[in-house]
């Protein structure tokens, strides 16, 4: 048998509001430690935000500016106005070549997982190459 997204997607997740701030974004992201997020309005997922997405906002106004400028920029910017949306997903009982050749073909380093419109998890391109690698998702 095959294995399946549900077998090595990670359930714990941080979202984030549509409505939030990039500058709450960044601070998340750099703090978890965490590449893309995927955001929720209403309980909803309605896009993922990943660190490519915020780089391409600060770099597409202030490539020459000061940190201090940069930060006032992302702290008025909603979310929503730079995340990918509609988000590309795919569902937990999906084998794992599938999610890795979505993520392939659309060019994208993570799929959030959702049961019917639930988001349960999240599979990264690093999940998968662990799953190649044999590396054990529990990390035991």
């Amino acid at each position: 048998m095959q294995d399946r997204v549900r077998d090595i997607m990670e359930t714990q997740l941080v979202t984030i509001s549509a409505t939030d701030r990039l500058s709450t974004v960044e601070d998340i992201m750099t703090l978890g430690h965490v590449r893309h997020m995927p955001v929720v309005q209403g309980g909803r997922l309605v896009g993922v935000v990943s660190e490519r997405d915020l780089l391409r906002a600060s770099l597409s106004v202030f490539s020459e500016h000061r940190d201090a400028e940069r930060r006032a920029f992302l702290h008025v910017v909603e979310l929503e106005r730079v995340m990918s949306t509609p988000p590309i997903v795919v569902e937990p009982d999906a084998t794992i070549e599938e999610a890795a050749l979505i993520m392939a073909e659309k060019k994208i380093g993570c799929l959030p997982v959702v049961e019917g419109e639930v988001l349960v998890g999240m599979i990264t391109e690093t999940d998968i190459l662990g799953w190649v690698a044999g590396v054990d998702p529990e990390g035991s």
